[in-house]
């Protein structure tokens, strides 16, 4: 695989001075849905990873802080939804856009070149780690960030409480070889359970935290991949005992099985890790259950979804930050022997 270089124009195309807007219809921006803070959380963890960002890419990072910004409460929570006119429709949570910001915060606090930016991302997640989710992807995509902000500030109180709550309520493992998952059955971002285990475990110093992250993402990894490329778990998920399903599957569970795989690969040497990233860009690039290419070459936009009938030509923002994420992921393990 050559080197993938994210392109965001069509990102930028469908963003302006609010956010990103959620939905397209096929590459143009249905501005009648507004924006969402998980988007935007999104956002800011691909605009400050991106090295080579232009003025543009730095300039949506300052949009999506100050999104996030406006979407906390003071005491932790979040809101999910604006609309087109930059007025918010909903009240404050703790559910996944929290988690999702809080992840948002510590990425960029961790990655992003611009100070002002580092300085207000931290700020704002020591802000948001008040709260607690009684969701587990909340809870997982919170660790994250968590773990992220760590990286760079160790000491960092807020941080340090929130991923130590996180692992404190971990349910235990369950004991079955065939169904080692957490939860009685597969959802949706799948891999962020297995990744939160892992960063936080190397925050801890906690290595049998890690070990057990490496384990569920490797029986998972299994469990979505057919004939010998990525088959994500779809719509609706499955659990034991049940068929399968091979469709709808959606560009997120790619794209996150690609930041778990990231994750694992900075503390195990196996060769598990980076093939599995670089099965995920695969995955965008036709090597498929389809053989469908989930992408737009011309405007860089992803597709929404592959289903039975077809691929979902809409290049809504949720799948165009699922390439982005999943190509600058790629990006770090071309040349890693295979």
């Amino acid at each position: 695989m050559g080197v993938l270089e994210p392109g965001f124009e069509h990102l930028l195309a469908l963003s302006d001075h609010h956010g990103t807007f959620e939905h397209a219809c096929g590459a143009q921006p249905r501005r009648e849905h507004g924006y969402c803070t998980d988007d935007m959380a999104r956002v800011l963890v691909v605009t400050t990873r991106e090295p080579e960002a232009g003025d543009a890419v730095r300039g949506l990072a300052k949009v999506a802080v100050r999104f996030l910004d406006e979407a906390q409460a003071y005491l932790g929570g979040c809101r999910n939804r604006m609309d087109h006119t930059g007025r918010w429709t909903d009240g404050y949570a703790f559910d996944d856009c929290w988690g999702r910001c809080l992840w948002g915060l510590g990425a960029a606090a961790a990655h992003s070149d611009n100070g002002l930016i580092r300085r207000l991302s931290v700020v704002q997640f020591e802000r948001a780690a008040h709260g607690r989710s009684a969701w587990p992807r909340a809870m997982a995509f919170a660790a994250i960030g968590a773990a992220e902000l760590l990286a760079v500030e160790p000491g960092n109180v807020a941080a340090r409480k929130l991923i130590g709550d996180y692992a404190a309520g971990l349910a235990a493992p369950t004991g079955h070889s065939a169904w080692p998952w957490p939860e009685p059955r597969l959802s949706y971002a799948n891999a962020v359970l297995a990744e939160a285990m892992i960063a936080a475990g190397g925050a801890r110093d906690d290595a049998a935290l890690s070990q057990r992250g490496l384990e569920l993402l490797a029986w998972l990894i299994e469990q979505e991949t057919n004939d010998g490329h990525l088959s994500p778990t779809p719509v609706g998920g499955w659990a034991a005992g049940e068929p399968r399903p091979g469709f709808d599957q959606q560009p997120i569970e790619v794209s996150s099985l690609a930041d778990a795989c990231a994750r694992a690969a900075m503390v195990d040497a196996a060769a598990l890790w980076p093939d599995t990233v670089r099965a995920a860009a695969a995955w965008f690039q036709g090597d498929n259950d389809a053989g469908a290419v989930m992408w737009d070459t011309a405007t860089g936009g992803g597709f929404d979804g592959l289903h039975p009938d077809g691929v979902n030509l809409n290049q809504g923002a949720e799948s165009t930050l699922a390439l982005l994420s999943t190509f600058q992921q790629a990006r770090r393990f071309v040349g890693v022997p295979q």
